[in-house]
């Protein structure tokens, strides 16, 4: 089975793209949803009143989010500890999810900062989902309460497109001109077949 690395930077539409794979039967692991998940882990919530003390968190116990969120996205260092507190609770999940999928010749994991992380040295191939920057500025601001600055913000920690393009197999260009599923069908039906040449070489 393949590991597909599936990224692209914030209000690109990796979630539509990754949509469009499972109608096809696809597998899908979220990695940033999965991340916020592992707040709620004993095990996390000790390493992380040990690296940033207790300050974040409520007299009942319970990590102010949002406010750590803040902190983290703001301080380089901050940010850098804290991944390197979740992001192998995170890989190991994803190794129990992948065991529950080994009948299918692939399975998407989708991850915002699939590159940044180093996440993409466990990927057999990688997807980068573009779009204009403004595009996405626009798609955001009507998803989430967030102000543009805030948006630009994020789009300039992450990688560009042009960079993440060099690393990727595949491009899919979501900017509302192209239509995404042809895109979409096309790389499943080249995933397949490379699924399907490996199996032959191996017999």
């Amino acid at each position: 089975m393949m590991v597909i690395g599936i990224t692209g930077g914030i209000g690109s539409g990796k979630s539509i793209v990754c949509t469009l794979f499972q109608s096809f039967g696809v597998p899908v692991y979220e990695a940033d949803v999965e991340a916020k998940k592992m707040y709620d882990l004993p095990v996390v919530i000790s390493e992380v009143k040990n690296a940033f003390g207790e300050k974040y968190f409520s007299a009942s116990g319970e990590l102010d989010r949002k406010k750590f969120a803040e902190f983290v996205f703001n301080d380089e260092a901050a940010l850098k500890k804290i991944n390197s507190i979740i992001h192998p609770h995170v890989k190991k999940n994803f190794r129990d999810w992948k065991k529950l999928h080994n009948e299918s010749p692939y399975v998407l994991k989708e991850a915002a900062i699939l590159f940044e992380s180093g996440t993409d040295k466990g990927c057999d191939k990688i997807i980068t989902v573009t779009a204009p920057a403004a595009l996405r500025i626009q798609r955001v601001l009507e998803r989430d309460k967030r102000s543009k600055a805030q948006i630009e913000k994020i789009i300039q920690k992450q990688w560009s497109d042009e960079e993440k393009i060099k690393r990727s197999d595949f491009v899919i260009v979501n900017d509302e001109t192209k239509l995404v599923l042809p895109q979409v069908l096309r790389i499943h039906e080249m995933l397949l077949k490379q699924n399907d040449k490996s199996i032959q070489e191996l017999g």
